[in-house]
């Protein structure tokens, strides 16, 4: 079954550009495109893609909004959400990992590493273009300090279970950790599962700006993922 993708994008040629790319993608498939924020609710209902690429100046409520409001009203299993723009500030990527997007992608992306982002987050990773991911690091090293654990959010979670979070924040894939911890793809989603109910999140996306945020990992320079 090919991945299905919406395009949510204000610019008609940017639209069908996407369209035309994913059209000539193998195992991707466009199932509708949407040129503002009610649009792309609509559509996000009527298709039920696995992914949307979202603008972030889309309009009517703009993409993030519209983000949320999608993810919010999906089913079961919600749409996986790449944030597409021109450019990024540090709010704008803090708000957008808040609500829950599985990747921030910058506009000059070669179709190569645009559609392989899209197979990427259609099968639970994460995409974000280099110099995202460096403002996001960034941004987070300057103002998070490596404090315990203890009296924060994090202690109750178990010490496997941290562990994990820690790796999920770094941007790693659940086979990555499972390599890593040498332990097997479903206990690492086990013990992810674990630790996002225990602490109110409910996205590998939110689980990175909580890591952040929490101090729980404070990089000593920016690493590229995706």
């Amino acid at each position: 079954m090919p991945i299905k993708v919406l395009i949510a994008d204000g610019h008609s040629l940017a639209r069908l550009g996407l369209s035309t790319l994913l059209g000539s993608a193998p195992g991707l498939r466009a199932v509708g495109e949407a040129a503002d924020g009610d649009g792309a609710r609509t559509l996000a209902a009527v298709h039920g893609p696995d992914v949307i690429l979202m603008d972030i100046s889309l309009p009517r409520l703009g993409g993030i909004a519209t983000t949320q409001r999608i993810l919010e009203a999906a089913p079961a299993r919600p749409p996986r959400v790449i944030i597409t723009a021109s450019k990024v500030i540090d709010e704008e990527i803090q708000a957008a990992l808040r609500v829950g997007v599985a990747g921030i992608l910058l506009k000059d992306t070669s179709p190569q590493k645009l559609t392989a982002s899209i197979s990427a987050v259609a099968t639970g990773d994460m995409a974000f273009s280099p110099s995202v991911m460096e403002r996001l690091i960034d941004a987070y090293t300057y103002r998070a300090t490596a404090t315990e654990t203890s009296g924060s959010s994090l202690a109750m979670l178990t010490m496997r279970e941290t562990e994990v979070l820690r790796h999920v924040a770094k941007g790693r894939s659940n086979s990555a950790i499972a390599r890593e911890l040498k332990i097997s793809e479903a206990t690492v989603k086990t013990h992810l599962n674990r630790a996002m109910t225990k602490l109110g999140i409910t996205s590998r996306a939110q689980a990175v700006a909580l890591g952040y945020e929490s101090g729980l990992v404070v990089p000593s320079q920016p690493q590229p993922v995706g």
